[in-house]
């Protein structure tokens, strides 16, 4: 009995030994190295693709334009919802809320700029994974940033370890935390055992999942923007409510993210520095722009050219966080400063979240959880494209079926596990995975500078070989 006793302890040791070495790790990632390097990156591609932003609008009438003749396996509007499917997600809801509480009001306003400028970049990425995406062995596209590293650098050491990174980040992520939120979320508040909901959720990945892109870009097409609208709506009428107090979220946020402020009665002792470094971990972790991921789908879109689906892709980003995580920090905020019993200090972005929205009466949990079940599931289908694109440049199209059951494995574990470290884990992977992205990035500036001035105009609708000879050839390309 002793001897169990005492395993029992170690088990224990051993796992919060892990938790603070997972804290530990995240807090040096997540320092200002990165926060300059990813900031930095966002700031340069900005400058270097001529503020590539002001384009925004022809990006949004671009995503929703039909291109059937152009060479690719879904629409670029299935590319875009498949994309926003899994950027969509958890990181709006709980990912804001949890910046606030352990960053302050400030890390609103970080998260908001790693969208504005995030945009170029994610512009950037999506324009070098069309350009040297390749055509599978069953005749669909594919690309991502290990391409455009092994194709346009040569260096496909570390394409093989971005690849690697995004298939296990994957499961992280995209899968056992989502998996995770809507379980929690089922039993909560229907008060649904986890199992069913594992046994459930399991079942309707693995029919999506099963049929590939086509399937999940379908699925996609139909709940993205339903549950974006859906959610929009509520922050939107929580927005009308507090409208007395706006003006002041806004200058909070402001404020709080240069200098230390508090808000209600919360967040003191929030700094600068943890504004930023949440801000900017949950901007990445929500909008994905120089992580790489969006790409891997965009890359089989339907597109006359690189710099169009770049344009359409970079939409991501705007709806996601310049748009969705704004509205999200300007809710939680003012439902704060309204109500000064919302103390942000517990750090349990969930609940802050859920307070805030049930100031809405009647309907305000039941959106939130709605919003949240959707964006989980949603992201779940996303992700597991992108890890599943990875696995295929690693180990070929023999390595499709076996993730499939690794994933709908890691949806049923993932809803039934108490994943206490895994925003931790998820910051961490997320920051590491982004590192060889940002270097194909910036070591290929200057073909996306070229690629960017080539097409203007009447040239970004031009099929012809003359306007687009490196598109051309770069699809030509085989995996063997």
């Amino acid at each position: 009995m002793k001897n169990c006793r005492q395993d029992g302890r170690k088990a224990v040791t051993k796992k919060m030994n892990f938790s603070a070495l997972i804290s530990k790790l995240d807090g040096i990632l997540w320092g200002w190295p990165l926060i300059l390097l990813l900031f930095g990156t966002h700031i340069f591609m900005t400058i270097r693709t001529g503020f590539i932003q002001k384009d925004i609008f022809k990006a949004i009438r671009f995503s929703v334009t039909k291109d059937p003749d152009a060479e690719g396996d879904v629409s670029q509007f299935g590319a875009l919802t498949t994309a926003l499917s899994s950027t969509i997600g958890t990181g709006n809801i709980i990912g804001v809320g949890t910046a606030i509480a352990l960053g302050g009001p400030g890390a609103v306003l970080w998260t908001w700029l790693t969208g504005v400028f995030g945009i170029a970049t994610k512009y950037a990425e999506t324009l070098i994974a069309v350009k040297y995406r390749v055509k599978s062995e069953d005749g669909t596209m594919i690309g991502g940033a290990m391409y455009a590293l092994d194709r346009g650098l040569h260096m496909r050491w570390l394409g093989i370890v971005f690849a690697l990174l995004a298939s296990i980040c994957g499961f992280g992520i995209g899968c056992m935390v989502q998996a995770n939120a809507v379980a929690s979320n089922f039993q909560e508040n229907l008060g649904l055992s986890p199992w069913i909901a594992a046994v459930g959720l399991s079942i309707i990945v693995g029919l999506v999942i099963i049929g590939g892109i086509q399937s999940i870009t379908k699925v996609s097409e139909m709940l993205v923007p339903f549950m974006a609208l859906f959610y929009v709506v509520g922050c939107t009428y929580i927005l009308i409510m507090n409208h007395d107090v706006l003006g002041e979220a806004i200058v909070t946020i402001c404020r709080s993210a240069v200098s230390p402020r508090a808000a209600g009665g919360g967040f003191i002792g929030s700094t600068v520095a943890m504004a930023c470094r949440y801000g900017f971990a949950r901007g990445l972790f929500s909008n994905e722009s120089g992580m790489g991921s969006a790409p891997l789908v965009a890359s089989a879109a339907q597109t006359r050219n690189p710099k169009r689906q770049a344009l359409v892709s970079m939409t991501g980003t705007f709806w996601d966080t310049v748009v969705i995580c704004l509205m999200t920090g300007l809710v939680l905020v003012s439902c704060i400063i309204k109500h000064p019993h919302i103390d942000g200090l517990s750090g349990n972005g969930g609940e802050l979240t859920s307070v805030a929205f049930a100031t809405i009466p009647r309907l305000g949990l039941p959106i939130l959880i709605v919003g949240l079940i959707t964006f989980a599931f949603s992201t779940i289908l996303g992700w597991y494209y992108y890890g599943e694109r990875c696995a295929v440049y690693l180990f070929g199209e023999k390595a499709i079926p076996v993730y499939k059951v690794l994933w709908v494995a890691g949806v049923f574990v993932g809803s039934l596990m108490k994943l206490n470290t895994v925003w931790d884990l998820a910051d961490l992977l997320n920051g590491l995975m982004a590192i060889p992205n940002i270097i194909a990035v910036l070591l290929l500036s200057g073909i996306v500078a070229a690629e960017t001035r080539r097409y203007k105009g009447k040239h970004i609708d031009d099929y012809s070989d003359e306007a687009v000879p490196e598109i051309k050839n770069a699809n030509k390309g085989v995996i063997g």
